[in-house]
Formats: structure tokens, C-alpha cells, sequence
């Protein structure tokens, strides 16, 4: 069976509904726990695919210039191999911010302030031709959980889907590197342990109570588009996605 290296960042943001797709696909999960001491390998010997998970640090460098945390310099150098060598590849949210950081993308606090709870992003027209992404609806519904945003992508990035006040929500690296800047892996008990005494909410001056009911009432609408965009996923890492031609187009009226 064919294995994926998941990176998990912090304890509260595992891989959880992602996890439980890429599996039910067919792909081993091997999970890496940098924040409880696990050491991370030095190379993608013997993974089929790489995804690196979210969490509360920073991509961006603190201000006397060292990494937002110890271990994210390897997960950088496993993402420029990724890249490099066309292992597939997720970066979800932080895990997004790095990749792109890990390839002379910036990232910094945003001034339109945290996005916290459901809300949706626009397809871009270069998904049309994307391997995972010509398959999303044009607006897709997300979750998101996030005060930081990629300011600016790397140098031949293609983006894939945007929103108005953050306008790098996904994009592709290559041909088989992927950063989705919203979770899709949250499930309710997820999103809950991050409302408890929620920095972010208290910011936002958000109710707790009410950011959990309305992620909650959204979750079979993510899962209807992330589940199938995850068994793409795993389907590209085990060789048995089948990307030849382009996407048929609709038949014109009275044809």
C-alpha cells in the first residue's frame, strides 16, 4: 500500500475527516508529530504523497528573524523536495503558508483582520485545467480559521481559487503540489476545541457557541466537495488518476 507523509503541526488540528478519506481511498497514513518531538526524515524516501497540516504558529518569521517555530526549516526543505521531485503534495492552511513560504512566497498578518467560521471561495478560470480542481464547483463552500494570509505567491504559482478579502485561498505548485489556504479536514469536536477561549473569536467579537452551530451546519456541504477533491488526491499519488484530455465542455443550446 502506498503511504502518505503527514506532517501535523499541532495537536489540535490533525488530519481527522482528510485523514479518514485519503485512507478510505487507498493511502497509508504515516504521521509525523514535530510538536510532540517526533524527528521529521530528511527526504520523501518511500511516501507516495506529502500533507502537511495546519496549527497556530506562524509561517512568517518572528521578528528577530527566526522560524515561527523550530522544526518548520525541514518541513520547508521536505516541501522544496516535494515540489522538486513531483511527489504529491496538500498544504492545508498553515501547512499552505508554508509551501509557499518554502518557495520565495511571503506571508504575513493580514489587514482585513482573522476569517473565522463557513464561508465559500471562487473558482478560478485556471482550475478549468487543474487535475483536482477542475472538478470543485465554482463556489465552493470552506472553513475557515486563520489571521495570517500569503501575501504573495511564488514565482510561477498558478492560483486556483480566490475570495475578496483574501486572495490566495488555493494554488498549485507545479504540476502536483497543492496549498489550500481553508480546512477541509475540521470535523464539529475539531472546530469546538478551537472556540474554547478562541483568541481569534474574541478579536472578532464572535459568539462561540453560534461559530460552532454554523460550522457545523455546513459540514456535509464540505464534505459533498473535498471528500472527491481528496480521493483525487490519492488517486494522483497511488498512478491511477487518469488526466488524459481536457474537460469535455457542455453541449451548446439546440445541439
Amino acid at each position: 500500500m502506498a503511504t502518505a507523509l503527514v506532517i501535523e503541526n499541532d495537536p489540535t488540528d490533525d488530519s481527522r475527516r482528510l485523514g479518514e478519506w485519503l485512507t478510505e481511498a487507498g493511502l497509508e497514513l504515516s504521521v509525523v508529530r514535530p510538536h510532540a518531538g517526533d524527528p521529521l526524515p530528511a527526504d520523501l524516501d518511500g511516501n507516495a504523497a506529502l500533507v502537511v497540516l495546519g496549527g497556530d504558529q506562524h509561517a512568517c518569521p518572528q521578528p528577530d528573524g527566526a522560524p515561527g517555530t523550530t522544526w518548520f526549516p525541514a518541513v520547508e526543505g521536505l516541501l522544496r523536495k516535494a515540489v522538486r521531485y513531483r511527489v504529491p503534495t496538500l498544504g492545508v492552511c498553515l501547512g499552505a503558508q508554508l509551501l509557499a513560504t518554502a518557495h520565495a512566497g511571503t506571508v504575513a498578518r493580514s489587514p482585513s483582520g482573522p476569517e473565522v467560521g463557513p464561508a465559500v471561495v471562487g473558482r478560478r478560470d485556471a482550475a478549468e485545467t487543474d487535475p483536482l480542481f477542475r472538478y470543485v464547483p465554482l463556489i465552493p463552500d470552506v472553513l475557515q480559521w486563520h489571521a495570517d494570509e500569503i501575501t504573495e505567491l511564488p514565482v510561477g504559482a498558478t492560483l486556483l481559487a480566490a475570495s475578496t478579502r483574501y486572495p490566495h485561498q488555493a494554488f498549485r505548485l507545479g504540476d502536483r503540489a497543492w496549498g489550500l489556504q481553508f480546512h477541509i479536514e475540521c470535523d464539529t469536536g475539531m472546530i469546538a476545541e478551537w472556540a474554547t477561549d478562541s483568541a481569534l473569536l474574541a478579536e472578532l467579537g464572535y459568539d462561540p457557541q453560534l461559530v460552532i452551530s454554523a460550522c457545523h451546519a455546513v459540514m456535509a456541504d464540505v464534505e459533498e466537495v473535498w471528500q472527491p477533491f481528496a480521493a483525487r488526491f490519492a488517486a494522483l499519488a497511488l498512478g491511477e488518476l487518469d488526466d488524459g484530455g481536457s474537460r469535455r465542455s457542455l453541449p451548446l443550446l439546440g445541439h
